[in-house]
């Protein structure tokens, strides 16, 4: 008996130990916006957020609070929500994180994902000097104009993933970018900001062509600029080495829940099974005694007639 106390004793201490660091090995979600990180005024848009596999619920976190909550439609196939917004304003523009919730445990929160609503306002021009066709090597300066006074000007390049260049200005922004390689050329526009979130109306497009080697006299083409700024693309903090990384933890942790769940099994099982012996042992212990005692008084008792 004692054997068996200790040892779930120690079970249980160390899936108490187990709970308690369980938090630490719940992985960081990932976050993500379609179509864009920029939305035109009135123009719908959905957040998704990915946790570990087996994930029951997830949150959405707008500037610091609770925003929403959701569950997977269907788990275990799904291990990712998705959050609507219906028509972006200025009031739905800003900074989204989410978390998920494995069990009774809540992840930490996921890197910041900034949503920008554009359409504001006025139209910006966007002009390039000294002109719109370089030759490798050389600087160029493009100048971002607009009629109303603002603080800060935004630089895009269409097809490119990362944040725009920033500059701060009343009117108007130069962004000089040289010496240039044939990696600078592309379709560019600009915005005035009135707030980190709260952008005007896109520029008109400025092609820059740049002139591959020296000896070349032809300019290189402009790259494919499909995926300008109206256009779809995702923007995720996580990678695929993380995705796996989620389904390895969550794996792990169900070997461990199960293999802990056996041994707590297995010692309950012993606990019973020794608890049976020992009243079984009890009970022919007594019931040979009171057989002893049952003799010795019918011996006394025939003592005594004779």
């Amino acid at each position: 008996m004692p054997s068996t106390l200790a040892v779930l004793l120690v079970l249980g201490l160390g899936l108490s130990q187990r709970s308690s660091t369980q938090k630490q090995m719940l992985s960081k979600p990932a976050i993500w916006v379609k179509p864009s990180f920029m939305i035109p005024k009135g123009r719908p848009a959905t957040i998704g957020c990915r946790g570990a596999g087996g994930a029951m619920e997830y949150q959405l976190h707008f500037e610091g609070g609770l925003s929403a909550l959701e569950r997977p439609k269907s788990r275990p196939v799904m291990n990712w929500v998705k959050f609507p917004i219906p028509a972006m304003t200025s009031h739905t523009a800003g900074q989204y994180r989410c978390s998920y919730r494995s069990g009774e445990l809540w992840s930490e929160l996921s890197d910041p994902l900034e949503l920008v609503v554009t359409g504001l306002y006025d139209t910006p021009t966007l002009s390039v000097e000294p002109r719109s066709e370089v030759t490798s090597g050389e600087n160029v300066t493009f100048r971002c104009q607009l009629a109303t006074a603002t603080s800060t000007f935004f630089l895009l390049k269409a097809g490119q993933s990362s944040r725009p260049q920033l500059r701060y200005g009343n009117l108007w922004a130069e962004f000089h970018l040289g010496p240039v390689t044939p990696a600078h050329r592309g379709t560019y526009r600009c915005f005035g900001s009135y707030n980190n979130h709260a952008w005007s109306f896109p520029s008109k497009p400025v092609k820059l062509l740049v002139k591959g080697d020296a000896g070349d006299t032809t300019f290189a083409p402009t790259e494919h600029t499909a995926s300008d700024y109206w256009d779809s693309y995702e923007l995720t903090t996580g990678t695929q080495s993380q995705k796996d990384h989620f389904l390895w933890n969550h794996t792990v942790q169900n070997l461990i829940r199960l293999g802990l769940a056996v041994l707590v099994l297995v010692a309950l099982m012993g606990l019973l099974l020794e608890d049976w012996l020992h009243r079984r042992k009890s009970g022919k212990r007594a019931h040979w005694v009171s057989r002893r005692r049952c003799r010795r008084r019918l011996r006394a008792q025939r003592a005594l007639e004779t």
